[in-house]
């Protein structure tokens, strides 16, 4: 997606090496029209896959998802991090975040995921593909199907891709980095 990647070029930040912000227009303060745009190019791109529910993790995958769940006239349903005292029956998986170097729990009231939904995931990162891989389970856990994954900017330098790729899992990533330093950042053909 040409937009996201000048985007990228333009307003991103490389604080260290193999690190990329883009939290003044993706997952902190929201671009909306950047947004809404992303929502289209994931509905296109998984309009065959005929979901029934997005699925993401808060906070950063919500935008994205939302937008998708709009344009394919879908519900979004995000994993939480934190249960709160109200849902009763969680689904929980683990992920482990490489940024803060700690492990966390995931969940989704088990109302909202059920056999028989086809489910298609958005979020806003694959790097390692930790948080991609604790959807998966919950999705399996759940019964239901697993359509499709989509991300808005995917580090191809990183394994997450392959190995989601290597399970045969649909993968789009409207943005994929092959190399990226403080000096220079190299999208993939």
């Amino acid at each position: 997606m040409e937009l996201l990647k000048q985007r990228i070029l333009r307003d991103g930040k490389y604080p260290s090496e193999g690190v990329l912000k883009v939290d003044s227009f993706i997952n902190h303060q929201l671009d909306a029209q950047l947004i809404m745009s992303i929502g289209i190019e994931f509905a296109r791109r998984f309009a065959y896959a005929r979901a029934t529910k997005i699925l993401t993790i808060e906070a950063s995958g919500i935008a994205p998802a939302v937008m998708t769940g709009y344009c394919m006239g879908v519900p979004v349903v995000f994993a939480k991090k934190a249960k709160p005292c109200t849902m009763d029956n969680p689904i929980e998986s683990k992920v482990h975040s490489f940024t803060k170097n700690t492990d966390y729990s995931i969940m989704v009231n088990s109302e909202f995921l059920k056999p028989g939904d086809r489910v298609l995931c958005i979020d806003d990162f694959l790097a390692h593909g930790s948080a991609a891989n604790a959807l998966i389970d919950i999705i399996e856990q759940s019964g239901a199907t697993l359509v499709g994954m989509g991300f808005v900017i995917e580090k191809a330098f990183q394994a997450g891709g392959k190995i989601l790729r290597d399970k045969g899992i649909h993968v789009e990533s409207l943005a994929r980095i092959e190399e990226l330093n403080k000096d220079h950042i190299k999208f993939c053909d």
